[in-house]
């Protein structure tokens, strides 16, 4: 299927400001500083421990930062709860899938665009005509994600029964029926064989392309990372130690260093 045309990278999307995070005395991550621009497909890679998933929860309004700042299109998320984050415009996916298990696949998507239903506390409990039509949208909007991600078929299967694949394409589903401008994907490649890892790098793409989203992800998998990002910012104990494209990370002292240790860039 052909790309549709990739938005303007000129406009910053979101914005990250001297972010800190302390666990106790443990400083997880130290005066982070990156952009990610509209409809750029951003990495932020590093070796275990380099506090990558820290960031992605402060984003996402898990954790509260220690100091600094995250905005949204220029709107500070700091302070506001994780719905709140959501409702902006943040969705994200984990590296340990996080489905409902014993909802069917459908309803783990519905329950995404449940912020958008239209209809409150009382008509839910009255079931209302407000209520019905609701129900009725959500519903729909649901299965034309599912649709999308060709998981329509197995609509009605519980979560838990689904292949390890087909859990990660849903949970995919339904962060982006919540809507979002900004994806958070962590670790998508994780557990999956290589031709999973071929038809995951392509629904990215067509995820970014069809629904003119940015993108920025957590992956180990330096395939995914090399063969779909644009912009790719390292991170090693807690700080950023190389920012740039593929191919300017690849030759990166710093970042063979982290990975490989201490002579492994006199050795290449």
């Amino acid at each position: 299927m052909p790309a549709e045309a990739t938005p303007s990278l000129s406009a910053p999307l979101l914005e990250i400001q001297g972010l800190t995070k302390f666990f106790g005395g443990l400083r997880a991550v130290g005066d982070l500083t990156m952009t990610v621009r509209q409809g750029e497909l951003a990495g932020l890679i590093g070796p275990n421990g380099a506090g990558k998933t820290t960031v992605f929860n402060m984003i996402s309004g898990l954790y509260a930062p220690s100091s600094g700042d995250i905005r949204l299109q220029g709107i500070s998320t700091v302070g506001m709860e994780s719905f709140e984050v959501t409702r902006l415009g943040i969705g994200r996916t984990f590296q340990n899938i996080r489905l409902f298990p014993n909802l069917t696949v459908l309803d783990n998507v519905r329950i995404a665009y449940h912020p958008h239903a239209g209809y409150g506390m009382f008509d839910g409990i009255l079931r209302t005509h407000k209520f019905d039509v609701g129900e009725q949208e959500m519903t729909e909007r649901a299965q034309d994600f599912l649709a999308i991600f060709d998981l329509e078929r197995i609509q009605n299967e519980l979560a838990c029964n689904l292949p390890y694949g087909q859990q990660r394409r849903v949970e995919i589903a339904r962060a982006l029926a919540s809507d979002p401008r900004l994806l958070l994907l962590d670790e998508p490649a994780a557990g999956m064989n290589p031709s999973e890892i071929v038809n995951l790098m392509e629904l990215i793409h067509f995820i970014r392309d069809r629904f003119k989203l940015t993108i920025l992800l957590i992956e180990h998998q330096m395939r995914v990372v090399m063969g779909i990002c644009e912009h790719i910012t390292v991170m090693d104990f807690g700080e950023v130690i190389a920012r740039g494209n593929p191919k300017e990370i690849q030759e990166n002292p710093k970042v063979i260093e982290a990975y490989l240790g201490k002579g492994a860039v006199s050795a290449t």
